[in-house]
């Protein structure tokens, strides 16, 4: 099992969300599709410490008040493991953007976020980001494609 985190930044005057292009890492399991920034876990971090640092360390921002929204499980998300990840949301950041080891960043218009090359659960799951309820969800893939999934709201 993997714990980890994502989160979506969104730039309230611009309209807009910072996303990031996986496309530097070697082997990873995302490449070619874009995400919200976010990472494993390391050893003592709550969810929250956790979130903080990997936007630190992908991005360059700071943020503040990271707004829990849910909790997906993945299982066998990597073919490896069961991936939980906690998923977050803040429009309070700091800071200038860096060139980030993970892809390119980018702040894309709202209305744009799902024309882009996601993974198929992210095109379900974003639209309850700010839906106002608590969820978790396990959404499960076989081969990079999604086969089913299962939410409850709270």
């Amino acid at each position: 099992m993997k714990l980890a985190t994502l989160c979506y930044i969104t730039d309230l005057q611009k309209k807009s969300t910072l996303m990031l292009f996986r496309n530097k890492k070697e082997n990873d399991v995302h490449e070619g599709k874009w995400n919200g920034l976010g990472g494993k876990f390391e050893l003592t971090e709550s969810p929250e410490d956790c979130v903080i640092r990997e936007i630190k360390e992908e991005s360059g921002l700071t943020i503040s008040s990271p707004q829990l929204k849910g909790f997906i499980t993945f299982p066998l998300f990597d073919g490896i493991y069961d991936w939980y990840v906690f998923l977050f949301t803040t429009d309070k950041f700091e800071g200038e953007l860096i060139n980030s080891n993970e892809g390119h960043l980018e702040w894309i218009p709202n209305d744009q976020i799902r024309s882009l090359n996601l993974w198929e659960g992210d095109q379900i799951f974003l639209p309850w980001l700010s839906g106002g309820k608590f969820f978790s969800a396990k959404f499960t893939y076989k081969d990079k494609k999604l086969v089913s999934y299962s939410v409850n709201f709270y």
